[in-house]
């Protein structure tokens, strides 16, 4: 099989040009390597600046340079996707450098990092919590930047991935039976967002646990659930009173009427 000649030119750059890079990194020019970081950023070549930032900088820490260097460093790391040292070296650099035009930015992608961080709704959301932090102390930091929109609407995404979190572990203990454990998930969860789009589901999961939880209870403390979930009952059709649930909540009213002999004509009265 013979090899075109383009295609053997191409190898020979690309053998050249790995050897002149070892060459480089091996090399003790650090004014050098200096000017080639900002070669293979502008070329996107950020594996290599990184590479060459990571022996650099120590010597331009004291130096008029360190601020773009830093800067640089940050940079590359979120053009590559590392979002966890990219977040780190934004913070740094807006911690170290206030007075910097690129301060704000710095500290708006710092928070940007974290939130890329941030999983699924189903895993550890310790993330998620350090992101709506960071977006937090940004706007308190820079109260009249332009980015104070754009972060209130990713703290409300956030907010309502912790919501979905507390909602998926109120619910596997709700199918777990678990029910005493649910009701307590679900109104931690409704405490601490009250304005979640899943507060009519939340509701009634918390309902119909407090229910289930009063028929699976024994006898000496039954009187006691029921009644509580009475109370729940009331909260939940005062706030819906024409909700999707309203099937399974006439019916869990009618039972737990029933348990507490509760004339239930009233209800039917006021409903007519």
């Amino acid at each position: 099989m013979k090899i075109r000649p383009i295609t053997f030119l191409m190898l020979a750059l690309i053998v050249t040009s790995c050897g002149e890079y070892e060459k480089l990194l091996k090399s003790t020019d650090y004014e050098l390597k200096k000017q080639k970081v900002f070669d293979y950023y502008d070329d996107g070549k950020y594996t290599r600046s990184i590479e060459l930032l990571s022996q650099i900088l120590p010597r331009f820490r004291a130096t008029d340079q360190a601020e773009q260097l830093n800067w640089i460093n940050a940079q590359a790391h979120f053009r590559i996707r590392d979002y966890m040292m990219a977040g780190q070296y934004y913070q740094e650099f807006a911690d170290t450098y206030p007075g910097s035009n690129n301060a704000e930015e710095a500290a708006y992608l710092a928070a940007l990092c974290q939130y890329y961080q941030s999983p699924r709704p189903e895993l550890d959301q310790s993330n998620t919590r350090q992101a709506i932090e960071s977006f937090t102390i940004f706007m308190q930091r820079y109260p009249t930047s332009t980015r104070t929109d754009d972060c209130k609407a990713r703290i409300l995404e956030l907010q309502e991935k912790l919501v979905e979190k507390s909602y998926l572990s109120a619910r596997l203990y709700y199918d777990l039976k678990e029910y005493r454990a649910a009701t307590i998930s679900l109104a931690n969860s409704l405490k601490e967002y009250p304005d979640t789009k899943y507060r009519e589901e939340l509701m009634f999961l918390k309902l119909d646990a407090l229910y289930l939880y009063a028929v699976n209870s024994i006898p000496e403390k039954q009187l006691e659930r029921y009644q509580t979930t009475l109370d729940e009952y009331y909260s939940f059709i005062e706030e819906f009173p024409a909700s999707r649930f309203s099937k399974e909540v006439a019916r869990i009213f009618e039972n737990t009427a029933r348990f507490l002999k509760v004339d239930t004509t009233v209800k039917k009265t006021e409903n007519n």
